[in-house]
């Protein structure tokens, strides 16, 4: 019997990630503790798991939620949009 001459199977690479996936993102109640829009995260957190946030026309209760470059906060009367950079408004 002769040896295989066939080179080595290299392992298939995953895709890169989506250029997306490389935007920095930033949670809602660290958004607006540091865009000034709250004075504390203790206020952050009331007012988000008491409804009177919203995301994109919707309600949202979850504090950690990831923000995008684009993303519409309402606020105490207030329309935040969330800057490329995901930092401050």
């Amino acid at each position: 019997m002769s040896e295989s001459t066939d080179p080595p199977v290299e392992p298939q690479r995953t895709a890169e990630p989506a250029a997306e996936d490389a935007v920095p993102r930033i949670s809602l109640d660290d958004f607006l503790k540091t865009g000034g829009h709250v004075g504390t995260g203790g206020q952050a957190k009331f007012l988000i798991q008491g409804g009177d946030v919203r995301v994109n026309g919707e309600t949202e209760t979850r504090r950690r939620r990831k923000l995008q470059p684009g993303d519409v906060i309402e606020l105490l009367g207030k329309r935040i949009v969330v800057p490329a950079g995901g930092q401050r408004a």
